[in-house]
């Protein structure tokens, strides 16, 4: 068997990521991306600035400039159908916040296990386990999101679930985008402002769910058995840093439902309801795809903490420089980008293999979700 590509995901769409979060620069390489696709510089910086930290006091106060440099795969403003490379130079790490825990383990964060694997690391901003490779996901996403709605009119929206203990009081999907918790209830922003206030001053973080809508996608997308949709969705997810849980559908909830209750009921009409989340046997059926994916709190804390030195001697631990209190809070196109990534991968893979099929008849309606479906209960 060979060695896996742990830098690099996909099949017929192949994305590789590289750099660390204060290393010179970050960049991708995406291969596979269909020719005569209309981008330019400036198609990534609305979603790289939702993405970035600085946008309000809730996050790292990191400010990157995140311009894109595109260096190949783009002629006159269009794909080629070549490797497309993207580069983004780092402007505004502070290296020295991290001398002084260079050889000390933070607990919860990927030190020690990155040490046990490699034998050294990248102890500034934690390399390639900081949020700051993610960059490189949304940029990639950027393109994806852009196929898949020109091609097949797939549209791929996220927004913060939970934040702490805090659930949205209502859901309006044209909310979501107008505060920086990218929240669907407009009129709770105070009360997470404050909570994130009493937070940050007590030097600890919390925990965060984010959920990502797709709808329009035509049945068939996906692959039995090792080529799941649901299953790379998953494992994709996982993948971002600080992710420790991914849900489709009704995820876990499945546990204590009916099987009477839980199978979705067709119609002439539709289906009845959603509960597996737009995915059967691993397969698209034309629903809107629902994933749910829960963040930890952040490691990176102000809070004096026990741990040992690359030594093996016990030490106290503070973590200074600029962290995130929630990574969740700006994880929204992060997932979005992933599910995106996978869903275009998972397009290319089905127009190749069935492209000849066509539609099949019957086919159930599928029906298009206004940022969450009415059957859900959180």
């Amino acid at each position: 068997m060979s060695h896996p590509d742990v830098n690099t995901f996909g099949h017929l769409l192949r994305v590789t990521t590289f750099g660390e979060s204060h290393g010179p620069a970050i960049g991708c390489v995406i291969d596979g991306c269909p020719p005569g696709l209309a981008i330019a510089a400036d198609d990534f910086a609305a979603d790289l600035e939702r993405r970035a930290t600085g946008r309000s006091r809730h996050t790292s106060q990191r400010r990157e400039g995140d311009e894109v440099e595109i260096l190949s795969g783009v002629y006159e403003g269009h794909t080629t159908g070549t490797p497309i490379a993207l580069l983004i130079r780092n402007t505004d790490a502070r290296s020295k916040d991290y001398r002084a825990i260079a050889e000390q383990f933070r607990p919860g964060h990927a030190d020690y296990t990155y040490w046990q694997k490699y034998g050294t690391r990248d102890p500034r901003g934690g390399g390639r386990s900081s949020a700051r490779e993610t960059t490189m996901r949304v940029a990639a996403g950027v393109i994806a999101k852009r196929w898949l709605a020109e091609r097949y009119g797939v549209r791929v929206q996220g927004h913060l679930s939970q934040l702490g203990e805090i659930v949205p009081a209502r859901f309006f999907a044209d909310e979501i985008e107008s505060n920086p918790f990218f929240w669907p209830c407009a009129a709770q922003v105070p009360e997470l402002e404050a909570y994130m206030d009493v937070l940050r001053k007590s030097g600890d973080s919390v925990g965060a769910r984010v959920d990502v809508i797709a709808d329009r996608l035509p049945p068939g997308w996906g692959e039995p058995v090792y080529g799941k949709l649901d299953g790379e969705l998953a494992a994709a997810l996982m993948s971002i840093n600080a992710v420790k849980g991914v849900e489709i559908g009704d995820g876990f909830a499945s546990v204590s439902q009916k099987g009477s209750a839980h199978r979705d009921l067709m119609g002439q009409g539709g289906f009845a309801s959603n509960h597996a989340g737009g995915v059967l046997g691993g397969i698209s059926t034309g629903q809107p795809l629902r994933c749910s994916v829960a963040f930890k709190p952040t490691s990176s804390l102000r809070l004096p903490a026990d741990t040992l030195d690359v030594h093996g001697n016990p030490v106290e631990v503070i973590t200074t420089g600029r962290h995130d209190p929630c990574v969740g809070i700006r994880a929204t196109p992060i997932c979005e980008a992933m599910v995106a990534l996978v869903l275009m991968d998972q397009a290319l893979r089905h127009r190749a293999q069935c492209g000849d099929v066509g539609d099949v008849s019957p086919r159930v309606p599928g029906a298009i979700a206004d940022g969450i479906d009415p059957d859900v209960k959180r």
